[in-house]
């Protein structure tokens, strides 16, 4: 009997220490905003609730010992409007990996690295969604299948390489390296990718700087679209800017694209004005117009207009 309860006190001790070990946070975001819409999904005007990449995730570690981890992660995407799920499924990152000392590596579904070390950076008030998303920057497309490399920080700096596996379809070999810099009020950062398949490609730089309540970014760009209907090669910027008072913060952002260089009249340019109030660290209400002219290759799938929205929402982390 008692060598029984011995064995049961040992068994509870080591549970209660693998438990510790581990964890798994549920996350997410609620983000819908009421719009006036004006040539973006259909020709003409309309009034819309639009779903801005809200999402549900599911994000765990367990302390493998000697400063190795296993981490995974699986984040849903779905439209808070209509309560529909997006496809695919686990539309957001979906990996799993080990990380320590030497950095970390993941495998899985992975969002661009290239894009968060530049774009993603630059696009301050609705974290780059909805229909004031930046409609310029040029993506390749493939983040599925992936193996990611991000080394560790050494001085501020850090490097991900990435490699997607094609497996049967030539168009989905995408390579990318991204670099990030950051050190005390200044950030820096490149974006490289290249599809080996048709051959497309892209980089990026970027800079943002903290000056007190501003903060001031921009990126520049170049593509080569070499693939299915080799438009050629365009440069593409944007600078934005915000202003943080009490509560409050005020934004503003441009961006232009040249002439892709193969197609006629294609240059864009876009702009947006936004305003987010801090209910609290979590909850945010905001507005913001922006507008987008086109050329003869129209970004919003209409040639030659303008499409604008006016909107006003709420967007709320858990």
């Amino acid at each position: 009997m008692k060598k029984t309860l011995i064995v049961a006190a040992v068994s509870a001790v080591a549970a209660t220490s693998a438990l510790a070990q581990s964890s798994v946070t549920v996350y997410g975001r609620v983000n819908v905003t009421a719009e006036s819409q004006k040539n973006i999904s259909v020709v003409g005007s309309q009034k819309v609730l639009q779903n801005n990449a809200s999402r549900l995730g599911f994000r765990g570690t367990e302390d493998l010992g000697g400063g190795l981890k296993a981490e995974f992660l699986l984040e849903h995407r779905f439209n808070v409007d209509t309560g529909t799920a997006a496809t695919p499924f686990w539309a957001g990152d979906s990996y799993v990996g080990l990380s320590g000392g030497f950095g970390s590596v993941k495998l899985g579904r992975l969002t661009s690295a290239a894009y968060y070390a530049t774009a993603d950076y630059i696009s301050y008030h609705n974290h780059d969604t909805g229909t004031s998303e930046d409609k310029l920057y040029t993506y390749l497309g493939q983040n599925a299948n992936s193996i990611a490399y991000t080394t560790p920080s050494i001085g501020g700096l850090t490097a991900e390489l990435s490699i997607s596996a094609g497996e049967g379809v030539s168009t989905n070999k995408v390579t990318g390296l991204a670099l990030n810099y950051n050190v005390g009020a200044l950030g820096l950062g490149f974006g490289y990718e290249k599809n080996s398949g048709d051959k497309d490609s892209q980089f990026a730089i970027r800079a943002n700087y903290e000056m007190g309540p501003v903060l001031l970014g921009g990126y520049f760009q170049r593509s080569d679209d070499k693939g299915a209907g080799a438009q050629g090669k365009r440069d593409a910027y944007r600078v934005s800017a915000m202003y943080t008072m009490g509560a409050s913060e005020f934004h503003a952002n441009y961006g232009s694209a040249d002439d892709w260089s193969r197609v006629r009249n294609s240059d864009a340019s876009q702009f947006t004005l936004g305003y987010n109030y801090n209910l609290s660290k979590r909850t945010k209400v905001y507005g913001f117009y922006t507008t987008v002219d086109n050329g003869a290759v129209s970004y919003f799938g209409f040639a030659n207009r303008k499409a604008t929205s006016i909107a006003a929402g709420v967007r709320h982390n858990f």
